[in-house]
């Protein structure tokens, strides 16, 4: 908690400030076909960290504020961690006997699996154990969006108070992983652990998805994360937004993440 005051007194002087220099970035409109494609607006963002180039598909939507859903288990996971409300990533929280739609939340689980799954249980219990004074202490100290915890602490997230752009999601991503956030270096370890979704010979593939409503209905979906190749780390982040409740936004996100990906040439370890 004292590491936490000195850190608290030291923001006003050293903001965290994740957004990218949006104004450098170069414009590829040809992303636009994966997303008419699959019938829904969106944007997508990437940072070749070697070069510094930002590439963006439609800046507005890359600049503007939307819930994180659940992209927000990376800062969660980071918190609690640090706190010490989640001692390990194998750390179990025993099921509370709720049947929920999604089958694979319902049993016990430890942090890896339920970051795996996106169980929002699982999260509104760290939370929970977090509490509301600490939680806005964390958010403050990141600048995380527009930093609005309001509302039940185990949905803030989720209602549509705590809003971020991709722009910024792509900033706390570099932070998160060359340990640039306030937070130990053991504890970004975990979290980068976590996100590690496909290892292979040719690329490593890190990343978490997020999946909610805005106010006026409309379905959003993100996938926020990296990709590595040849020891080259490239930061990106997909953000798709539908009014028809019948599009697969679960699917569609993934579907334009990896066409966009694969049109820039990875997945064959020649980047």
């Amino acid at each position: 908690m004292k590491r936490l005051h000195a850190l608290l007194l030291f923001i006003p002087c050293s903001l965290f400030f994740f957004s990218c220099t949006v104004n450098k970035a170069k414009n590829d409109d040809s992303l636009k076909k994966y997303f008419d494609e699959n019938k829904v607006d969106g944007c997508f963002t990437m940072l070749d960290n070697a070069t510094g180039e930002i590439i963006v598909y439609n800046m507005k939507l890359d600049t503007m504020r939307f819930s994180p859903a659940s992209t927000f288990k990376i800062v969660n996971s980071l918190i609690g961690l640090e706190t010490g409300r989640i001692v390990d990533e194998k750390m179990v929280i025993k099921w509370d006997g709720v049947k929920r739609w999604n089958e694979a939340w319902n049993k016990d689980m430890d942090m890896t699996e339920a970051f795996k799954v996106s169980c929002v249980p699982y999260y509104q219990e760290v939370a929970r154990r977090i509490g509301k004074d600490t939680m806005q202490q964390w958010i403050d100290s990141i600048g995380y969006g527009n930093k609005d915890v309001s509302g039940p602490i185990d949905s803030f997230w989720l209602n549509n108070k705590l809003k971020i752009s991709p722009d910024e999601q792509l900033g706390l991503l570099k932070k998160l992983y060359f340990d640039q956030l306030p937070f130990r270096k053991s504890v970004h370890q975990q979290v980068k652990d976590v996100m590690l979704q496909e290892n292979n010979t040719a690329y490593k593939l890190s990343y978490k998805t997020g999946l909610n409503y805005d106010e006026k209905g409309n379905g959003i979906g993100w996938v926020v994360g990296w990709i590595e190749e040849n020891r080259h780390v490239y930061f990106f982040v997909t953000f798709v937004k539908a009014p028809d409740k019948d599009t697969d936004i679960t699917a569609v996100r993934m579907n334009i993440t990896k066409a966009v990906l694969k049109q820039y040439g990875f997945f064959e370890g020649k980047k």
